[in-house]
């Protein structure tokens, strides 16, 4: 059996009865659930829809997202998060070079790495190497200053621990930053790449190993088998390139407005809702969530 889930962004509900209702009648699927009235509903299904990326393409330009999956195992007992541009709103990279006097270069970087384009450590490296002699106190400034939080995240995290789930954040960005935002989220352990500093200024290096695509992978496996399980137990989420090893070996993995080539090679993609499209996918209704 399979489910498909309809959603939509929590700040703009325009998920209708009728859009449901023509599309379980249309696929035959089972009777509508309402996860959380405007925003998600779902239904079961004995089959993936053979017009399903063509159904897809209508509802993305009504601004709703939708996914069909297996129903068994749907809810995970793992999370393993992005950070940049998926936790956070932010690249940090791209902050610290904007206050280098670097930002727009080393954001044209990003964008080509985290679709693909660039080796993903060669343009770290590079990048990195743009902000040496920065204060290292500048960190803390972007931090305070430049971060917001992805809408979602706070409740994404919350429920699944209070369901008895791990949550790890796993970033191909930096430990100032996945300490910091693991705290506020409520993350059980973060693991990222080390700037390095010196006299209190980054020194435009980062420690090896560099925790890219293979580390991501790495960490998925590490921590599965740490905890009893297996990475089909686990929901991953990420927007870049170097998260498509991760994506693709969870039982779920979630490409949350991500990059063209990202989206290409994930069948569950989110572009309108936020993460708490996560818990929707997983069959939590609105009620069940904490904050």
């Amino acid at each position: 059996m399979f489910v498909a889930t309809l959603l939509t962004n929590p700040e703009t509900p325009k998920l209708d009865r009728v859009a449901v209702e023509s599309l379980r009648n249309a696929w035959g699927g089972g009777d509508a659930v309402w996860l959380d009235p405007g925003v998600a509903a779902e239904f079961a299904l004995e089959a993936v829809p053979a017009n399903l990326w063509q159904v897809w393409d209508g509802f993305q330009a009504m601004g709703i997202d939708l996914a069909v999956q297996a129903a068994e195992g749907r809810k995970k007992r793992l999370l393993i998060a992005d950070m940049d541009s998926t936790m956070i709103r932010q690249e940090c990279i791209d902050e610290l070079a904007d206050e280098a006097g670097v930002g727009d270069y080393v954001a044209s970087i990003t964008a080509r790495a985290m679709n693909g384009e660039l080796d993903f450590e060669a343009a770290l490296r590079e990048r990195v190497g743009l902000l040496k002699g920065l204060e290292e106190a500048v960190i803390a400034h972007v931090i305070k200053g430049r971060i917001t939080l992805m809408p979602g995240g706070r409740a994404l995290v919350a429920t699944m621990r209070a369901n008895g789930a791990y949550a790890a954040l796993v970033s191909g960005g930096f430990t100032a930053f996945t300490g910091a935002i693991a705290g506020v989220l409520g993350f059980d352990e973060n693991r990222a790449n080390t700037l390095l500093v010196e006299g209190g200024k980054l020194t435009g290096q980062v420690a090896e190993p560099i925790l890219g695509k293979a580390a991501k992978v790495q960490a998925l496996e590490e921590i599965s088998a740490r905890l009893g399980f297996t990475p089909a137990q686990a929901i991953a989420v990420g927007d870049g390139a170097n998260d498509l090893g991760m994506l693709g070996l969870a039982g779920t993995g979630v490409a949350l407005h991500a990059k063209p080539s990202v989206q290409a090679e994930t069948s569950v993609r989110v572009n309108h809702g936020d993460l708490t499209a996560l818990l929707y996918l997983q069959g939590y209704s609105r009620d069940e969530f904490s904050e």
